[in-house]
């Protein structure tokens, strides 16, 4: 088969054809790695595209994700690896009032699967949320993420927040989605931006090493 077939299932919508075509590459022993990156992330790609154009709306938005979940939940226990280092905890969320988490539950996937402990807090997370599960879990790295300009400027006031309750000097703050950029993280003192999920996973590494 091939992946690209995937991608279309994604684009159409059809959650039965993604869901058929995932374990029809699992059992062609396609790596699930690959069966990520090159059919169910392009397909939303494509579908993101076909938004900006007005040629998809809201509703095929949902639905094309739903196709998407389908497979990327039958992928989720091949990412995973068995054992975490438990020292290394990576605390995750899309700020508040931003319900789009797709971008964030990639990372979190590629997070795990490189053997970190992840905390995911969700979407639409308030800030309150935020620090009282920095607190709580004293995770090593925060990362936070939003695809709206109304919300990413949240980030900038829990690093504030962060910094008043004298929590910041124990934490590395990383930020990713589609309006942000590696100038706007050195303008709200983050400590990092990642690009995509790879990179986030990258970035991360490199950061526990520091």
């Amino acid at each position: 088969m091939d992946l690209n077939e995937i991608k279309t299932a994604v684009i159409q919508m059809d959650e039965k054809s993604t869901e058929k075509l995932v374990i029809e590459a699992l059992e062609e022993k396609y790596n699930p790695l690959d069966i990520l990156n090159n059919g169910l992330i392009p397909g939303m790609k494509a579908v993101g595209e076909l938004f900006t154009r007005k040629e998809y709306f809201v509703p095929e938005i949902l639905l094309a994700s739903d196709a998407f979940y389908r497979g990327f939940n039958l992928l989720t226990p091949y990412l995973k690896k068995a054992s975490y280092r438990k020292k290394d905890k990576v605390l995750i969320c899309v700020v508040q009032g931003d319900i789009h988490d797709i971008g964030k539950n990639i990372v979190k996937v590629m997070i795990e699967s490189a053997g970190f402990q992840v905390i995911d807090l969700g979407r639409d997370v308030p800030i309150d949320e935020i620090i009282k599960a920095v607190k709580t879990a004293k995770p090593q790295i925060l990362a936070l993420s939003s695809l709206m300009t109304t919300t990413m400027l949240q980030m900038g006031e829990i690093i504030n927040r962060l910094e008043k309750e004298n929590l910041r000097k124990n934490i590395k703050i990383i930020i990713g989605g589609a309006p942000l950029n590696q100038e706007f993280a050195r303008k709200i003192k983050a400590d990092g931006y990642g690009e995509d999920a790879a990179g986030a996973v990258d970035l991360i590494e490199k950061l526990i090493r520091e």
